[in-house]
C-alpha cells in the first residue's frame, strides 16, 4: 500500500495578509491567513504552509504573532517559512506553533543551516524550498529572495545537496508555472522524485483537479501545494480528495 498523497494549501503572506501572484509578481489580496488556515484545517487539508514571501527580500523576521494565531486555529501539520536564517529563528517558529520550517534563500547562502536544523530538531522539521526557473537552453537554475536573484545552482544538483545535508523534504516551485494554472512541472518533478529518496512537494501551476492527478501520476510527487485555486474557491479540498480517490490515488479523506 503506497503512502497517501498529501494536499497542502499555501498561505503566501505579505504585510499580514494572504496574497497571490503570477510568476512571482502582480500580487493580489486573498484574505486573512488565520481565517483561511482555520478553514483548510476544517476541510481536512493534510498540511498547511505559511510563507512570509517578502521576509528574505526585506531582510526581516517572519511575523511570529501571525504564526502563533494561525497555529492556534489549525489541527494539521503546519510549516512556516520566510526570513529564517539561523537556529534561533527556527526555534522561535517551533515555539510559536509550527511543526516544520521551510528554508530557501538562507539555505543556498549558507548550506550548513540544513545540517544544523536536522541535527538539532530532526530532518522531519526541515523542508528545503527551491524556487527554480527554466532558462531558454532548457537548464533549471535556482533563485533567491522570492525569485528576484538568480544563482548558479542547478535544480537537481542543489536538491541532491540539500538531501545529503539532512533535508526531510524538498518543496519545488517552478517559477515558469507559478500562478499560470496550466499544470505542474511534472517532468522536473519526476526527475527529482527518481533521483532523491526524500518526499517531493509539487508547487506552481495548479489550475484544475486533473493537474493534481497528473502530478501524482506523471510527476511522481508525494504532495501537491496550491494557493489561488483554494483561496478563491475554484477547487474545494473535500471535492478534490474525492476526485483523486476516484482516480485511484491514495488520499486521506
Amino acid at each position: 500500500m503506497s503512502l497517501a498523497k498529501r494536499i497542502i494549501p499555501c498561505l503566501d503572506v505579505k504585510d499580514g495578509q494572504t496574497v497571490k501572484g503570477t510568476n512571482f509578481v502582480n500580487l493580489r489580496q486573498a484574505g486573512d491567513p488565520v481565517e483561511l488556515g482555520k478553514k483548510y484545517s476544517e476541510e481536512n487539508a493534510d498540511e498547511l504552509v505559511f510563507l512570509d514571501i517578502t521576509a528574505s527580500f526585506e531582510g526581516r523576521k517572519t511575523f511570529t504573532d501571525v504564526v502563533r494565531r494561525v497555529a492556534a486555529e489549525v489541527s494539521i501539520p503546519f510549516t512556516v517559512g520566510g526570513g529564517l536564517n539561523e537556529l534561533n529563528d527556527v526555534e522561535r517558529m517551533l515555539h510559536a506553533g509550527a511543526d516544520k520550517v521551510s528554508i530557501n534563500s538562507a539555505a543556498i547562502r549558507r548550506p550548513e543551516l540544513i545540517d544544523e536544523i536536522a541535527q538539532n530538531f530532526g530532518s522531519q522539521v526541515c523542508i528545503v524550498a527551491i524556487d527554480a526557473k527554466q532558462e531558454e537552453n532548457g537548464e533549471w537554475f535556482c533563485y533567491l529572495n522570492g525569485g528576484r536573484l538568480r544563482t548558479e545552482y542547478k535544480l537537481l544538483d542543489w536538491a541532491k545537496e540539500a538531501e545529503s545535508r539532512g533535508a526531510g523534504e524538498i518543496l519545488f516551485t517552478s517559477m515558469n508555472h507559478d500562478g499560470v494554472k496550466k499544470g505542474f512541472a511534472n517532468k522536473q518533478l519526476s526527475e527529482l522524485s527518481s533521483s532523491l529518496s526524500i518526499p517531493i512537494i509539487a508547487s506552481g501551476g495548479a489550475g484544475c483537479m486533473q493537474d493534481f492527478c497528473d502530478t501524482f501520476k506523471k510527476g511522481k510527487s508525494d504532495a501537491a501545494l496550491a494557493a489561488s485555486v483554494f483561496h478563491y474557491g475554484e477547487i474545494s479540498i473535500p471535492d478534490l480528495k474525492k476526485y483523486l480517490k476516484e482516480q485511484g490515488i491514495s488520499v486521506r479523506i
